[in-house]
């Protein structure tokens, strides 16, 4: 059955493919993100272009967000399937740099509140529904904290955590919450990574399997497999090795380099 699906972030990235291929398969979407034409020149591209809603939103802005919520739900007749909330800021950070005070705080707000803010509108619609799923893009950054990536790394740990707590507050609403951390995918946001970048996948293959996870329900994945296994590692690493090397590993560029 054709679902209707809500995604944030949808002008590049992860969020573009999951809007592609959930496009392909026969759903009706609600896209949100900043770039209106790049938004539209999507929804253009996708079969049943006319089905299709879009909303020239920046996350951080909560009444947009909301009213675009609230048209899309409308248009669906109160049943919204998935919402994926996948806009994000990823970009290096340092504490000793003043100046990237207001850049932890663009992290923040996008990557942990606007998920918030996206999630707000749906679940009475969902728990009147019946049930639906929510979606909350993650990162194995978020697993240990990365040395020059403090904003970056912080606010996907409190996205699973987030996640974690909204989990068990639905459960008996029927609605699901999925949480999808993403190891490296090829997209604009991973192009000026100057380090190499392991078990790198394709945006629309990470797209196919994220998608897969959500249809089973899955509290929480990491994409691809490989990373999950890292990923379990890092966990378990006591403090002292994990240090030794993190200290000396390559950091992500801040704004402007």
């Amino acid at each position: 059955m054709p679902q209707h699906v809500f995604i944030t972030g949808a002008t590049s990235g992860l969020g573009k493919a999951l809007a592609e291929h959930y496009g392909r398969q026969g759903a009706t979407l609600g896209l949100v993100g900043r770039r209106g034409e790049r938004l539209r020149a999507l929804v253009e591209s996708l079969p049943n272009a006319d089905v299709h809603a879009c909303y020239g939103v920046d996350v951080r802005d909560r009444a947009a967000l909301h009213a675009a919520a609230h048209d899309f739900i409308g248009r669906s007749g109160g049943r919204v399937d998935v919402v994926i909330a996948c806009a994000g800021i990823s970009v290096g950070t340092l504490t000793d740099h003043p100046e990237d005070h207001d850049v932890f705080d663009a992290v923040m707000q996008t990557n942990v509140m606007a998920m918030v803010a996206t999630f707000e509108p749906f679940v009475g619609a969902m728990r009147d529904a019946g049930g639906g799923r929510l979606v909350g893009i993650s990162s194995v950054a978020g697993v240990r904290g990365l040395p020059g990536g403090g904003a970056y790394s912080a606010s996907k740990a409190a996205v699973t955590t987030y996640c974690e707590s909204l989990r068990n507050e639905l459960s008996r609403d029927g609605i699901s919450v999925v949480t999808i951390a993403p190891g490296y995918v090829r997209t604009e946001m991973t192009a000026h990574n100057p380090y190499k970048m392991p078990f790198l996948m394709e945006a629309d293959e990470f797209a196919r399997r994220a998608a897969n996870a959500i249809a089973r329900g899955v509290s929480y994945t990491v994409i691809p497999w490989q990373m999950g296994i890292v990923a379990r590692l890092m966990r378990v690493l006591p403090n002292a090795i994990y240090d030794r090397l993190a200290r000396n590993a390559p950091r992500k560029p801040r704004k402007g380099e």
